[in-house]
């Protein structure tokens, strides 16, 4: 009794010191002097100075500079004396690289908030990123929030304004959020609640095998008409092998001039992880171009998506939903005033040997005044079921040609050289990689 005594007595010690120790791992302080936290001039100061596991709070005010994130932290706007704007804005001098693509090394970035090889999950929330007077060409490539190899959530943020130079144009460059992973590495983030606007090129992208993004309950809007020679814009991508789901988001505005055979899309899946139960659900989306795509260049991939109970209306010279996969689910959509068909069936992917537009189910939909027909199916597609679905005020409910179609002469349609009984165009995708 009295060694076991001695020995909880001498372990005392231990225990205590073992708690202090478990205390000094984590911690909470301020950017700027709003409270009585210990405080940081800037945000990577108090980055620099914080264990893995504490929370930075950010007080009310603009701060110009990049910041790197190595290790578990929470990132957090706060409020004081009624204001409640944390703006993260270039240096004075511009924004400089700070790490390479994983995809491509020799291209370099220049990231506003730059997450990288993390242990544990960054939060961030409550501010803005505004990438206004970065001072950079067509490279570095600008981006607001970057996630390499690295998982968090993004809560209540705004990104905005990630143009080379503040003058939109045809480098295809300027993503708000991106989300990439390297090879044998994983990435887990989430975008929800959140705003992204005014991008040059992408507004939140998700690539790579081992991403997973989900992007929920957010806005996100492109720059309207795009003019040749600018960038193909898309509201929220996922591609190249990356997984996740959409669901409840509000995406608009991405359109690229329709004479060229490029085109932009609010919600692009392109070359996603094959059969990984990825969900484009509940989202409004429109005055776009192609509200919904997926697409594939690579045989085998990109397939098995579920693309159900969105709102979609109005589409510049295209179709509202276009699959050009296979083995997707496509229901209880509604579709308002679509400028060639609802849903498009879409063989134009086809390659080595593989087809694309078979196998998919496309029912409970209801379509509502579709210029040419509710639901094409390409010529050689087999194994779709197309029925039930309603439709409204169209010239077909559904046809294997846009031949036979009459489409009005609009400026959309004028813009693509299309007109009455004019031919489809054929059109690719521009991603951001």
């Amino acid at each position: 009794m009295r060694n076991t005594r001695l020995m909880t007595l001498a372990c005392l010690p231990l225990l205590v010191l073992a708690a202090l120790s478990g205390q000094a791992f984590s911690s909470t302080v301020a950017v700027g002097s709003c409270t009585s936290l210990p405080n940081y001039a800037t945000i990577q100061q108090a980055v620099n100075g914080s264990p893995a596991g504490s929370t930075i709070q950010i007080c009310p005010g603009t701060y110009r500079e990049q910041v790197v994130i190595s290790e578990k932290l929470t990132l957090k706007g706060i409020a004081y004396a009624g204001k409640d704007a944390v703006v993260i804005l270039p240096p004075t001098t511009g924004l400089v690289a700070n790490t390479v693509d994983v995809d491509n090394p020799s291209s370099p970035i220049a990231a506003q908030i730059l997450v990288q090889n993390t242990a544990g999950p960054v939060l961030i929330s409550n501010l803005t990123v505004d990438g206004t007077g970065n001072k950079l060409a067509c490279g570095p490539d600008v981006q607001g929030i970057l996630f390499q190899s690295a998982s968090g959530t993004l809560n209540q943020v705004a990104v905005r304004n990630q143009i080379p130079n503040d003058i939109p144009s045809g480098c295809q460059v300027g993503e708000s959020i991106y989300v990439q992973t390297a090879t044998g590495l994983s990435s887990t983030v989430t975008v929800e609640n959140s705003s992204v606007h005014s991008y040059n090129k992408n507004g939140i992208t998700g690539n790579d095998l081992g991403t997973t993004l989900t992007v929920t309950g957010s806005y996100v809007r492109g720059a309207g008409l795009v003019p040749i020679p600018g960038a193909a814009q898309n509201g929220i991508q996922l591609g190249f092998g990356a997984t996740g789901k959409i669901t409840l988001n509000t995406v608009i505005d991405n359109i690229y001039d329709p004479t060229s055979p490029w085109a932009s899309a609010d919600i692009l899946l392109y070359d996603t992880l094959e059969s990984s139960g990825i969900a484009v659900t509940t989202n409004i989306v429109g005055n776009s171009q192609i509200p919904i795509g997926l697409y594939t260049d690579t045989p085998n991939v990109g397939d098995g998506v579920s693309v159900t109970g969105n709102k979609i209306f109005g589409t510049w010279a295209y179709d509202a939903i276009d699959v050009c996969t296979n083995g997707n689910t496509v229901k209880t959509n509604t579709i308002f005033n679509s400028a060639e068909s609802g849903v498009h069936l879409d063989a134009s992917c086809s390659s080595g040997g593989i087809s694309t537009g078979n196998s998919n189910t496309v029912t409970g939909n209801t379509i509502l005044e579709s210029s040419c027909t509710g639901i094409l199916t390409d010529p050689g597609t087999t194994g779709n079921t197309i029925a039930p679905n309603t439709y409204y005020t169209v010239p077909f409910t559904t046809t294997g040609s846009t031949s036979k179609c009459t489409i009005p002469t609009s400026a959309q349609a004028a813009m693509r050289g299309g007109g009455i009984n004019g031919a489809k165009a054929t059109l690719k995708f521009s991603p951001a990689r």
